[in-house]
């Protein structure tokens, strides 16, 4: 097929900002609710899982809705319910990864990512065996038909970007407490990474703090937030970051280069873009 299947890797691999929409709860799981995204603003939709239920059916429900108006759909990203404290949580865990690479999304966000071990078992777990990794046969046709591709298609696709630079899969890191922190600068260095955030308020209430909302200019989160910052730019990796429609062309000359947003910060971004050009 001609083309990526997940348009924000692509964006990122031609350095152009990603917004995504989408809480870290209450997504409304439903083939019609799939419908109406498939139209979206969006670079990719942000499905919370880790405070958000994990709804196999309904997402499998939704996707199919993305589907049923176009294939490939916009990419999907979960945020994974278990966390990255360890990688014996990591490899007990590993079945929620297959079940919902089946049902076609397109990558995953792993909370309190805090070690690197446990890091490199998630994209273990996203990589297929014959390229070294534990996700095996049986999934690949129905993950395909989300996609739009042939399940031969999809073998060579579902692979983490950048480690693949042919791949459509996306792994972002939450960095957003204080055990994670100290280790940012190798978890940021896994292959397979692609992005990583430093979590304000998580990474506030690490520190001690239960301010809302976060005063995320308190010297110790500002710190916080540098070291995850400087932590991707050495591992040549996205940062992800909060941008509003008042800051964002100073966090973008900065590089920032993944936020949450919506379609008129999106329309800015290219306008910007457009004037650097």
């Amino acid at each position: 097929m001609a083309g990526r299947v997940n348009s924000a890797a692509a964006k990122l691999a031609n350095g152009e900002p990603v917004f995504y929409t989408g809480a870290h709860a209450g997504a409304e799981l439903t083939f019609e609710a799939g419908v109406a995204a498939a139209d979206t603003w969006a670079d990719y939709i942000n499905i919370g899982m880790e405070h958000g239920p994990l709804d196999l059916a309904g997402l499998g429900r939704y996707m199919q809705g993305m589907a049923s108006v176009r294939a490939p759909t916009p990419p999907v990203l979960v945020e994974l319910p278990f966390e990255g404290r360890s990688v014996d949580v990591v490899h007990a865990n590993a079945w929620q990864i297959r079940q919902l690479l089946t049902l076609g999304v397109h990558g995953f966000l792993l909370c309190h990512a805090e070690q690197p071990q446990a890091v490199q078992a998630v994209v273990e777990a996203m990589r297929y065996t014959f390229v070294g990794g534990s996700r095996g046969s049986g999934g690949q046709g129905v993950a395909a038909a989300i996609w739009g591709v042939t399940p031969a298609e999809y073998l060579q696709l579902a692979d983490p970007w950048p480690l693949n630079p042919n791949g459509d899969l996306l792994l972002g890191l939450k960095i957003e407490n204080k055990r994670a922190l100290a280790n940012a600068e190798l978890t940021t260095a896994v292959p397979g990474v692609a992005f990583a955030e430093w979590g304000p308020a998580d990474m506030s209430m690490s520190h001690g703090l239960h301010d809302m909302p976060v005063d995320s200019e308190r010297p110790e989160l500002q710190a916080a937030r540098r070291r995850v910052f400087d932590a991707c730019n050495a591992a040549g990796i996205a940062f992800l970051d909060g941008c509003t429609e008042d800051n964002l062309a100073a966090k973008l000359a900065e590089g920032v280069r993944m936020s949450p947003g919506t379609e008129r910060l999106k329309a800015l971004a290219e306008s910007l873009r457009r004037q650097r050009a």
